[in-house]
């Protein structure tokens, strides 16, 4: 897309994946990150308990967001996908490590990753001033 308020910001440490689709969409102020989950820096699945998966898909958004000038504490929303429900209340709490109050609007999915993955976290977030 060739618009002038539509920008895909990224740099040598953003996290990307052989799949076609765009880390980071930049409209305006408003960053648009892509699914973010346990891979390491040429895109490879790393599988690992649901803390190990959480923490690595949290830290790719976290390097996202910073290659396009932004940071966690300015995500205004985001949407979880977690593999098994059971992991629920580990989430929960995990989530409130990296996201405190008052919370980015959310959306949690259960039981909806294929075998490979145990999360997933997409989010939108605002430019730092």
């Amino acid at each position: 897309m060739n618009h002038p308020l539509v920008s895909y910001p990224q740099d040598a440490s953003t996290p990307t994946s052989h799949l076609p689709f765009s880390p980071c969409v930049q409209v305006g102020e408003l960053l648009f990150v892509s699914g973010q989950a346990s891979v390491d820096e040429k895109g490879a699945i790393v599988g690992d308990s649901f803390e190990g998966e959480f923490r690595r898909s949290v830290e790719n958004l976290r390097k996202v967001l910073e290659s396009a000038g932004s940071d966690l504490q300015h995500v205004v929303q985001t949407r979880n996908y977690v593999r098994d429900a059971v992991d629920v209340p580990l989430f929960n709490q995990l989530y409130r490590e990296y996201f405190s109050a008052p919370f980015p609007a959310r959306t949690t999915i259960t039981n909806c990753l294929p075998p490979t993955l145990r999360f997933e976290i997409e989010a939108v977030a605002v430019k730092r001033k």
